[in-house]
C-alpha cells in the first residue's frame, strides 16, 4: 500500500515534468523558427518519455515534430504512463 505522501510526491513530480516537457517543445519550436540552436531529437524523446502529456500537448499546440516518424513514440509513452498511473493508484 502506498501512503498519501508518496502519491502527493508522485503527483508533483509528474506535473512538474510535464510542464517542463511542454515548455521545452515550445522553446525548440521557437528556436526552429529563428534558426537558432536546437534541442537534439534524442533529448526531446527522453523528455517525452518522462513527461508524455506535456510533450504530446506541445506537439499539438506548437505543431512541432508531428511529421517525424520517431515522435510516434510520444503517444505510446503517454499510453504507458497512463497505465502505470492507473496501476499505481489502484493498488
Amino acid at each position: 500500500m502506498v501512503n498519501n505522501m508518496s502519491r502527493f510526491m508522485l503527483q508533483i513530480f509528474l506535473i512538474a515534468v510535464n510542464i517542463i516537457a511542454l515548455a521545452i517543445f515550445g522553446i525548440d519550436k521557437l528556436n526552429s523558427k529563428s534558426r537558432s540552436w536546437r534541442i537534439p531529437e534524442s533529448r526531446l524523446l527522453l523528455i517525452a518519455f518522462f513527461g508524455p502529456f506535456g510533450a504530446y500537448a506541445g506537439m499539438l499546440l506548437f505543431r512541432h515534430k508531428t511529421r517525424k516518424s520517431k515522435f510516434v513514440l510520444v503517444p505510446i509513452f503517454l499510453f504507458i504512463q497512463t497505465i502505470l498511473i492507473a496501476y499505481f493508484y489502484l493498488n
